[in-house]
């Protein structure tokens, strides 16, 4: 039995080249694992389920073909996807599910998180991320015309720019007091998650015992798979 994790593909027309490692990798490979689970970012922008880029089509269509294969797909809401909704579930057969989630399997507590909440160092963000967040908030974005919506995803990517510009990268990684009271408030000794794009394997003491965080990859780093097998995690690269 095998649990794949991955996260932060960013898929967009502009990136092809990794469209295709996407969906070669759901066609040659993610069938052979009991689960995939994908930690968010799996789209550059998402800006609603009704307003689903032309490349997005063949995506959801790979997607579906996994799931009915057999092979479940859960997804995770990223910092740029987090308007995935109840009708890209349904096209495409994955589930979405919370952040955090606490995956139970051979008697282990794996803590599941996109990762952009242990940024607390990272004020202004975190500002917008709970303004962004706010269900009123969504609800009136996915009634906003689908041009206002446009021009809003791309504000939202040169913010993102201009933050990776100006921001230092410690203030962009993770805060590590957050994460020791995060896993210990879940009682979890293994965290994995996405976002900072530093793929990587931390050990840490939480509650005086030994745990680690995972760390996955973009698409553009080597390590962006993670392999969950007989007790053991592998790094792997697509």
């Amino acid at each position: 039995m095998s649990t794949c994790f991955i996260a932060d593909l960013h898929l967009s027309a502009s990136q092809p080249e990794t469209v295709e490692r996407f969906l070669h990798f759901l066609e040659s490979d993610a069938s052979r694992h009991d689960a995939l689970y994908i930690l968010g970012d799996l789209f550059e922008i998402w800006l609603g389920d009704d307003l689903s880029a032309p490349e997005s089509e063949s995506i959801l269509q790979a997607l579906h073909g996994v799931t009915s294969s057999g092979t479940p797909i859960y997804i995770q809401h990223g910092n740029r996807d987090f308007l995935l909704g109840e009708r890209f579930e349904q096209q495409s057969g994955c589930k979405l599910i919370s952040d955090p989630y606490l995956l139970e399997t051979d008697g282990s507590r794996i803590l599941l998180m996109h990762g952009d909440q242990l940024c607390i160092d990272d004020t202004s963000y975190q500002r917008y991320r709970n303004f962004i967040r706010n269900p009123l908030i969504q609800w009136i974005m996915l009634h906003l015309p689908i041009s206002i919506r446009t021009r809003i995803g791309q504000k939202l990517r040169a913010r993102s720019d201009y933050d990776k510009g100006e921001k230092t990268q410690e203030i962009m990684d993770v805060t590590k007091s957050e994460v020791i009271h995060t896993m210990s408030r879940w009682k979890s000794h293994t965290l994995i998650h996405g976002h900072t794009h530093r793929p990587a394997i931390h050990h840490l003491e939480p509650d005086g015992e030994p745990a680690i965080r995972i760390v996955l990859g973009d698409w553009e780093s080597e390590n962006n798979v993670v392999i969950y097998s007989n007790g053991k995690f592998i790094q792997q690269s697509i």
